[in-house]
């Protein structure tokens, strides 16, 4: 991507007020097979959502697809919350958001802008579980974990922290992508 249009874009993201993020590139975000072991086992969305595995492409379709976009960039969200319950209305609104960016993006001209949200996707109150069965197809988006990238390893090669939550009571760090052509 040329220097300036990464200024133009960075400009738009800022001016929609995310101040903590960072261009990477496509190929420094790590794509690995156990990042999906880990939903199937240990996630109550696996099966459930249909933005969650297994209503997605395989991992090596994930990697594949990742590594068609020239550019990226990783937004950090840091969050302490006092109930951890609390999570899900913070992580809808930011995800809100983040689709709100991306479409901004898209409009700019990058028509292959994608939305790796931060969170698993939480618009309906009750999921369909199935893509074909969404209720929200335009503006449903998996998380980088279900697209099978590691986040933590993706993160701190981007300068960003991120470390294993011992207890709720710590400050959280979140994180989305957005690809973009």
């Amino acid at each position: 991507m040329k220097k300036a249009e990464r200024a133009n874009l960075s400009q738009l993201i800022e001016s929609m007020g995310f101040a903590d993020w960072a261009w990477i590139e496509p190929k420094d975000i790590q794509v690995a097979q156990w990042v999906r072991l880990k939903c199937m086992f240990g996630c109550r969305e696996y099966g459930r959502n249909a933005s969650c595995p297994p209503n997605l492409p395989s991992v090596e379709e994930c990697r594949q697809a990742i590594g068609e976009y020239r550019s990226a960039a990783i937004l950090h969200f840091p969050k302490k919350l006092a109930k951890p319950e609390d999570r899900h209305d913070w992580s809808k609104e930011v995800n809100a958001r983040l689709l709100e960016l991306e479409k901004a993006v898209f409009l700019a001209g990058y028509y292959k802008a994608f939305l790796l949200a931060m969170d698993s996707c939480a618009l309906c109150g009750t999921c369909a579980g199935e893509r074909t069965a969404c209720k929200n197809p335009r503006a449903a988006r998996p998380s980088p974990e279900a697209m099978g990238v590691d986040v933590f390893a993706t993160a701190r090669a981007a300068g960003f922290p991120i470390k294993v939550l011992r207890d709720t009571k710590q400050e959280m760090n979140r994180y989305a992508i957005l690809l973009i052509e």
